[in-house]
């Protein structure tokens, strides 16, 4: 408890409850096509493939903007920038409420979601910004938890949808989009430290590294299959086992929120254990959890309870790869940050696309299931080959920070 209040001391406490806030409530706002699916895909009658599609366009838009929002907050300011973007997501949900009335206007407006998905490198670098480097870990892990704002979304869309309509909700974000803007106005102070002024080129640079792919596609497995199974679970629940839209919300809910609190978890126990040894857990974990779903497709319990563990496991992965990344690159932590997010997040827009494939190609999710459990063993396998270097170049056994 002395060691929380040091690190609240140490840095400015009403900034980093905002950049939660703003991260929260820009989740909220990135999976709700997802949350409302199943009532949009009622009214618009639409094919597997195309529920697939229209949940996979805002994860896929978010990762493309995060560099354009990243770039915009190092000229203006990184409290600027995110009220920029908020003003953007108030006329993105008013396009919603005003503007939708075809299956070509959804898509237009799953688009133009992605702003809300491009919040994380921003967020996470307002809220750490006051923090010294020794509680920067801690920081970023407690304003990552802002996405927990897809199981907010989860919870409040349906009920909301059923009583209103879905379109209604959309009115209804606009107007609560200006609680985050007025916390951030008045609580968020523009951070001291000097942001990493990056171009293109510098992102691009992880890149050309074996370990900035290998963590890149790691990442595709964790943040990529928590936000890609999180905004697919309402549409999984009511089309495979028939329970009501809201009922679906709430069950997603469940799963969503293990993910989010545990990031923080994942983070602490990597420090202690080490983040090779708890990704090496969290990858056979999450592939063992998938076949397991897509198996037990009868049973609402038994899905219910494997999602609970996988998403537990996702969102550990998230924390533990974020404890190696200060290592591999502590000069440009957030730069390869950045780029691994992007990455990660653009992979985790293929999971929708890939599961309406799967059930309108060979009428069950299961398939689905199965290679998002292989590619989580596959990169088990490269991450246990590479971290044979890693344990003799930057880390020590099994992922842990070099004491010297």
């Amino acid at each position: 408890m002395a060691g929380f209040r040091s690190f609240l001391q140490s840095g400015h406490t009403p900034t980093l409850f905002a950049a939660f806030f703003y991260l929260m409530f820009s989740f909220v706002i990135w999976v709700m096509n997802g949350a409302m699916a199943p009532f949009i895909s009622e009214e618009f009658n639409l094919t597997p493939a195309q529920k697939g599609l229209l949940l996979s366009i805002p994860i896929v838009a978010g990762a493309i903007m995060r560099f354009p929002l990243g770039l915009l907050a190092q000229y203006v300011g990184r409290k600027t920038a995110t009220l920029v973007e908020l003003s953007l997501i108030t006329l993105t949900m008013a396009f919603g409420y005003f503007f939708v009335h075809s299956y070509d206007d959804l898509l237009k407006l799953a688009l133009l979601l992605g702003v809300a998905g491009a919040s994380f490198g921003v967020a996470m670098s307002l809220g750490s910004g006051w923090y010294p480097p020794k509680y920067k870990g801690l920081a970023m892990g407690l304003v990552g938890a802002g996405n927990v704002g897809t199981a907010v979304a989860a919870l409040l869309a349906p009920p909301l949808a059923q009583k209103f309509g879905w379109q209604t909700v959309y009115g209804f974000a606009a107007l609560a989009s200006f609680v985050p803007m007025l916390v951030v106005l008045f609580m968020a102070k523009e951070p001291p430290d000097r942001d990493e002024h990056a171009h293109l080129k510098d992102h691009l640079a992880c890149l050309l590294e074996k370990d900035g792919w290998v963590f890149s596609l790691i990442y595709v497995v964790t943040f990529g299959g928590f936000i890609g199974i999180t905004t697919f679970l309402p549409t999984y629940y009511h089309d495979q086992f028939g329970v009501s839209k809201v009922q679906a919300g709430q069950l997603t809910m469940l799963a969503a929120f293990m993910g989010a609190a545990v990031r923080v978890f994942g983070g602490w126990i990597s420090d202690h254990w080490g983040g090779v040894n708890t990704l090496t857990v969290v990858l056979v974990v999450v592939a063992a959890a998938l076949v397991g779903v897509g198996l037990s497709s009868q049973s609402i319990v038994l899905t219910t309870l494997l999602l609970i563990v996988c998403f537990a496991a996702l969102g550990a992965g998230n924390g533990a790869l974020f404890q190696l990344v200060p290592l591999r690159w502590p000069t440009s932590t957030a730069v390869a940050g950045s780029m691994i997010g992007e990455i990660g997040a653009l992979g985790g827009g293929l999971v929708p696309m890939l599961m309406g494939q799967s059930k309108q190609n060979t009428d069950s999710f299961l398939t689905g299931f199965i290679v998002l459990a292989v590619f989580s063993l596959l990169m088990l396998g490269v991450m246990r080959k590479m971290q044979v270097r890693w344990t003799r170049t930057w880390a020590e056994k099994g992922g842990r920070a070099r004491t010297e």
